[in-house]
């Protein structure tokens, strides 16, 4: 068992050995092959967990080439017209292109487990088990526009450290998939993580996903074990500074927004 004695999870499959996702017959990936308790150890110890792939190359191309087709989204943010960095992002409209939707569905029920988890240790509301169950939750608070995004970064690039809070009803963990490959692609551009721990300076964390990685990570605060049971412990998101070339990201966000 796992830092977090996590059963296993329902209605999960044994991890398939592949290098590649796994896809169903209209080629929209399964991932059969996440090892979800490996995946759930890593975020007990460090709120961020890196995937094996979840897209191929060609569904990363697929997804990528979506930035240039402003009819798929509600709206679009200038980083640096807010201070929020350099660089675009755009949240896509509803219906979700299939292959969003696919894995925003998919990932949900075993990360709901780990919310779950997370929530008891912390004394908080828990989550329904069906992503289509936590649509309707947010819907009934109003938040009703969807998260998903797609962020674009040039050179010189970067986005500050944030969190990604779109009303009263916020799911503990997102995931962000690479669409482009490092050092071909883009230089730079690293996942950087602060973790804020109570009484003790902040603490940093870089991932350097490869293309089709995804990051899962908590979107607020997660537990973590002290001396007088557990802590909340708050965690910041951003991207270092792309020295060269062009940087896409999923972002599979999965509470909707006010």
């Amino acid at each position: 068992m796992n830092a977090y004695d996590t059963p296993p999870l329902p209605g999960l499959t044994e991890p398939a050995p592949a290098d590649r996702p796994a896809a169903d017959s209209n080629g929209l990936p399964t991932l059969r092959h996440l090892d979800w308790p490996a995946l759930v150890a890593e975020l007990d110890t460090d709120g961020v967990a890196l995937t094996p792939p979840l897209l191929t190359p060609e569904q990363c191309a697929q997804v990528r080439e979506m930035f240039d087709e402003p009819g798929l989204f509600r709206s679009t943010v200038t980083m640096a017209r807010h201070r929020f960095g350099e660089g675009s992002y755009r949240y896509f409209a509803h219906p979700l292109p299939e292959l969003v939707l696919a894995l925003r569905r998919q990932l949900y029920p075993p990360l709901a487990h780990v919310a779950n988890t997370w929530a008891a240790r912390l004394g908080e509301p828990g989550f329904p088990g069906l992503h289509e169950d936590l649509v309707a939750a947010c819907a009934a608070v109003g938040q009703h526009r969807p998260t998903p995004l797609l962020l674009r970064y040039e050179q010189g690039g970067y986005n500050c450290l944030h969190q990604d809070v779109y009303g009263d009803l916020t799911f503990p963990l997102q995931v962000a998939v690479l669409l482009d490959e490092p050092d071909r692609d883009f230089t730079g551009g690293e996942s950087v993580f602060v973790e804020q721990r109570p009484r003790a300076q902040s603490r940093p964390i870089v991932r350097r996903p490869e293309q089709g990685q995804g990051l899962v990570f908590a979107v607020h605060h997660r537990p973590v074990r002290s001396a007088r049971g557990w802590s909340r412990v708050m965690l910041r998101h951003g991207v270092s500074t792309v020295h060269s070339g062009r940087r896409h990201v999923l972002g599979v966000i999965f509470h909707d927004a006010r």
